[in-house]
C-alpha cells in the first residue's frame, strides 16, 4: 500500500492532515484517508553481495548452434560465475529437458553453486528454487542470465518481480535464436521495472569501493572487457 498511497491522519490540533509512518497503529476513533502518490516510485537498483543471488538460465550444449552469439555470452556467463565465487553469492542453476537439450555447456564451471535444476518449465522459478531462496537471509536481489532472452529469462524476471524482487538482465550474457525476440524482450521488461545492465557493472557494482577486499580479483577478471559481438547494437 505504502508503493502506492500515502496514509494520512487528520490532526485536530492543525486542522489538516499529516503523513502517518509506516507501521502506525491506531487505538482510538481518528479520521485517516490514502492520498495516491503523484509519481511513480523507481527502482533503485542498489546491489550487495549479502543480498543478491545470480540465476543463470539454461546454458546447454544443443542451443550452441541456435542462440545468437551463444559463444559470447558463455564467456560472459562464466566470468560472472567466477565472480560469484569470489564474492561469496549463492549462484542456482537451470537445465530445460537436459534429457532431450543436453546439460550446461562445458566452458561454464558449475563449482560451488547452489542448485543444479531440470526443469520444463520456462521460468527458473521452480519450489526448490523457492525454498532455496527462501533458505538465504535478506535476499532482495536477483542478477539472470541465459537463454532464451524472450522465453526462459522473460518469464523468470516476471515471476520474480511478481514476488517481490529486484531484478537485473544481464545484457551481455543473455541471448534468443531472434534478435528481434531479444531486442523486444528486453524493451519490455526494462519498462516494467526490470534492470537491463552490463556484467562488468554488475561486478563492480556488487565491490563497490577500490578498498574492497577482493576489488584486485574482480578487476583481473574484466582488464579485458566482455565481447560486443553484435549484441552491442540489439539491446
Amino acid at each position: 500500500m505504502h508503493r502506492k498511497f500515502v496514509v494520512q491522519l487528520f490532526a485536530e490540533e492543525w486542522g489538516q492532515y499529516v503523513d502517518l509512518p509506516k507501521g502506525f497503529a491506531v487505538s482510538e476513533r481518528c479520521k485517516v484517508r490514502l492520498v495516491p502518490l503523484q509519481i511513480q516510485l523507481t527502482t533503485l537498483g542498489n546491489l550487495t553481495p549479502s543480498s543478491t543471488v545470480f540465476f543463470c538460465c539454461d546454458m546447454q550444449e544443443r542451443f550452441r548452434p541456435a542462440i545468437k552469439y551463444f559463444g559470447d555470452i558463455i564467456s560472459v556467463g562464466q566470468r560472472l560465475l567466477q565472480g560469484a565465487r569470489i564474492l561469496g553469492i549463492p549462484v542456482i542453476v537451470t537445465e530445460q529437458y537436459p534429457k532431450g537439450l543436453g546439460s550446461t555447456v562445458q566452458e561454464i564451471d558449475l563449482t560451488g553453486v547452489k542448485l543444479v535444476l531440470p526443469k520444463t518449465k520456462f521460468s527458473m522459478v521452480l519450489p526448490e528454487v523457492e525454498a532455496a531462496l527462501a533458505e538465504i537471509p535478506g535476499v532482495r536481489s536477483v542478477v539472470l542470465f541465459g537463454v532464451e532472452t524472450h522465453v526462459c529469462i522473460q518469464q523468470t524476471a516476471l515471476e520474480l518481480v511478481g514476488r517481490g524482487v529486484e531484478v537485473h538482465i544481464v545484457a551481455d550474457a543473455t541471448s534468443s535464436r531472434s534478435m528481434m525476440d531479444r531486442m523486444f524482450a528486453l524493451e519490455r521488461l526494462a519498462r516494467t521495472g526490470i534492470i537491463v545492465t552490463t556484467s562488468e557493472a554488475v561486478l563492480l557494482q556488487l565491490v563497490a569501493d577500490k578498498d574492497h577486499p577482493k576489488f584486485k580479483e574482480i578487476q583481473n577478471l574484466i582488464k579485458a572487457s566482455a565481447p560486443e559481438s553484435g549484441l552491442l547494437s540489439k539491446v
